[in-house]
């Protein structure tokens, strides 16, 4: 079991930062009980787990660098007491965000819901009557402002759009947000624009691997954390709301 604990915690590890750094390159797994090797676009990592559960992870990258790493385990009752839980995700991919793991085998929603810096935004979707819809099939890709970028807007904002009185302002500029089709932050270019499912445009700036979206009213957001996968799309985490000229 102890084996098995660190072969899936390197797992995790591998495919966690393949998730926060890497595009659409398909990646490829194999594990046995002591061994696991997993291969992507960018790296091939082998991992190795000793009977003592010390782990030795080697890896080398496309361009030829290598990397090596050694693990031991702790020592002490809470390592003979744990255990995995069956409700982890199979594969244990996923990207931090709020203090929450957001994976792959959620959708949009239930992944925003875990996150402590989407609360603002999670509350707005709920009052402008779109769970359902991103909920839904999709794909959908969805720019996420956090907390902070809500409090950027002139107070009393946003408890003015959350009335009901106002859901339709609500949905138009959460709306504006969403953009059909699941678009990773490597297929988002300079210059591009994108058409939002509110109708209105945005255009993409892009400096090297920073990410920046240009709304219809001259404002600007920046990606802070892309390309967090769910079931029924992917989101990039923003600093900024984008407003609409509606």
């Amino acid at each position: 079991m102890l084996k098995q604990l660190f072969s899936l915690t390197a797992l995790a590890l591998v495919l966690s930062v393949g998730t926060a750094t890497t595009t659409q390159a398909q990646t490829k797994t194999k594990s046995d009980d002591e061994k696991t090797k997993t291969k992507d676009a960018e790296m091939t990592t082998k991992t190795k787990v000793a009977d003592d559960g010390k782990m030795k992870v080697k890896g080398e990258a496309a361009d030829g660098s290598k990397m090596k790493a050694t693990t031991k385990p702790r020592k002490g009752a809470d390592m003979k007491n744990m255990q995995m839980s069956e409700a982890a995700p199979a594969a244990g991919a996923g990207v931090m965000v709020g203090g929450a793991m957001m994976t792959p085998d959620k959708d949009i929603v239930d992944n925003a819901v875990g996150s402590s810096e989407h609360t603002t935004l999670v509350a707005a979707v709920k009052a402008g009557g779109l769970v359902e819809t991103l909920k839904g099939a999709g794909p959908f890709t969805v720019f996420a402002p956090t907390n902070a970028a809500f409090e950027k807007l002139p107070a009393g904002t946003v408890n003015t759009l959350v009335m009901p009185e106002n859901k339709q302002k609500l949905t138009t500029i959460l709306t504006y947000h969403v953009v059909p089709g699941r678009l990773m932050a490597a297929d988002l270019k300079d210059g591009q624009t994108l058409t939002t499912v509110e109708g209105e445009m945005l255009t993409v700036h892009r400096k090297g691997d920073m990410v920046m979206l240009h709304d219809a009213k001259g404002g600007m957001a920046n990606v802070t954390i892309p390309n967090v996968v769910s079931s029924n799309g992917v989101t990039h985490v923003i600093d900024t709301v984008l407003m609409p000229t509606k």
